[in-house]
């Protein structure tokens, strides 16, 4: 297990679409697991996608109890969660602030389906099936948008809501 650098805004690997995981018995699947909660615990994140590990592969993890970068948020159970797909259920979105260990220090208002169901494979090829809400919903679509080769500022609409986290939250952590 080991902490890993996690690639940041311009690195054009993040830009690229990560491939399926076909072989769930794969050592390098467990140990890339393994590194991401490492690097994503090291950073102090809620959540982490392979490729910002320079990793392609459909993988991300999330998952806390308490946050200090984002204080009010409801805890969100530690999850593995491989090949994933997500159904928005509704049409409802909401705006809310997000930051990104690959864009770090900076924060924009971002909109999010407010409720989501989202499928895929734990780490053993055992499926995952979820209909979720609020935060937990908006971490899942974060990390599965890195599988696309999107990062949040891809999605704001409004430049005005962007900027430095210690600007605008001061008391906030910096990322």
């Amino acid at each position: 297990m080991a902490v890993r650098e996690i690639l940041r805004m311009g690195d054009t690997r993040l830009l690229t679409l990560a491939e399926r995981v076909t072989n769930f018995s794969d050592p390098a699947l467990a140990t890339l697991i393994d590194d991401m909660f490492d690097t994503m615990a090291a950073a102090g994140g809620v959540g982490l996608a392979a490729p910002q590990i320079g990793v392609a592969l459909q993988v991300v993890i999330f998952g806390f109890g308490k946050s200090e970068r984002y204080p009010d948020a409801e805890s969100v159970p530690e999850t593995i969660l491989i090949n994933p797909f997500i159904t928005p259920l509704g049409d409802e979105e909401s705006l809310a602030w997000e930051g990104c260990l690959s864009v770090p220090g900076l924060r924009g208002e971002v909109p999010r389906f407010n409720r989501i169901r989202y499928r895929g494979s734990d780490r053993h090829g055992r499926p995952i099936d979820r209909d979720v809400e609020g935060f937990h919903a908006r971490v899942v679509q974060h990390e599965c948008d890195h599988l696309i080769g999107k990062l949040f500022p891809m999605r704001l609409r409004d430049l005005r809501r962007f900027g430095y986290t210690d600007v605008l939250f001061p008391d906030l952590q910096p990322d």
